[in-house]
């Protein structure tokens, strides 16, 4: 794409007062950057993504309410991860995380394992040790 024809379509990031920095090419031919205000197929991509991400976090609060997941699974859906993401961040494989997401499993966990997943997390520990979303 021509610098001259970058997207500069309404988006969430033009609210924030944000650009996106994207390669076109120059009067001369040679690449360079240029910045957009947003793509309006990438901002409905985007939106629908968030979307269901939201509805994946209101499900998780509701399983973790009901005491079908631990606190550990809602805030790794929160905090924007997967099981692989947030398995690299504790040090442990994805099956050990994972059984973490079992409330039973959850209730044993050592205050140090606890510790780690607020860290990364970003929040008190005590908000998973006595979840209330």
């Amino acid at each position: 794409m021509k610098k001259d024809e970058i997207p500069q379509d309404a988006s969430k990031l033009e609210h924030k007062n944000m650009k996106e920095l994207c390669y076109a090419v120059d009067e001369s031919g040679n690449y360079s950057t240029g910045l957009s205000s947003g793509w309006e197929p990438k901002s409905i991509a985007l939106d629908l993504t968030l979307d269901n991400l939201n509805q994946q976090i209101e499900e998780a609060k509701q399983e973790v309410l009901n005491g079908n997941k631990s606190p550990v699974y809602y805030f790794m859906l929160l905090s924007k991860m997967d099981l692989s993401i947030l398995a690299s961040y504790m040090g442990r494989s994805k099956w050990i995380v994972k059984r973490h997401f079992s409330p039973k499993v959850f209730k044993k966990l050592k205050k140090s394992t606890l510790i780690k997943y607020a860290d990364i997390f970003e929040i008190d520990v005590n908000k998973i040790q006595n979840f209330n979303a």
